[in-house]
């Protein structure tokens, strides 16, 4: 039960962040989700019920109480593919910031460049 509320809740942040606005967020609810799907791998492999599932020279009885390995492999599937989109969207907030057309305008909206070169003729014409 305790899996189930902390899925809920990761999903439940995970769909927040991700239909924020910033890119930021959206990695960060990405990270959310992909942590919400493992948790569902492996509680859907009964690891919480059963024995560790790879142990030498077992018994019938042991084998039938081992936990499936094949949802374990596919969360450790789903972690890398999650650390794949982190460094991915990342890496896209990194790229947007350098061509983010906002920082090069000035506070009323003129370029800053066209503000520097006004500032640098009133300067050179002294007071009048």
């Amino acid at each position: 039960m305790s899996v189930a509320v902390a899925v809920a809740v990761l999903v439940a942040g995970g769909v927040y962040l991700v239909l924020q606005r910033g890119l930021v967020r959206v990695a960060f609810g990405f990270v959310l989700l992909g942590h919400a799907a493992n948790l569902v791998l492996l509680a859907s492999g009964g690891v919480g019920l059963r024995t560790a599932p790879l142990v030498g020279g077992a018994t019938d009885e042991e084998i039938a109480t081992t936990a499936d390995p094949l949802p374990q492999a596919f969360a450790l599937t789903a972690i890398v593919i999650t650390f794949g989109i982190t460094v991915y969207l990342l890496a896209l907030v990194a790229a947007g910031a350098d061509d983010d057309p906002s920082a090069e305008e000035s506070p009323a909206g003129e370029p800053d460049q066209a503000r520097s070169e006004a500032s640098a003729a009133d300067e050179t014409e002294g007071p009048s």
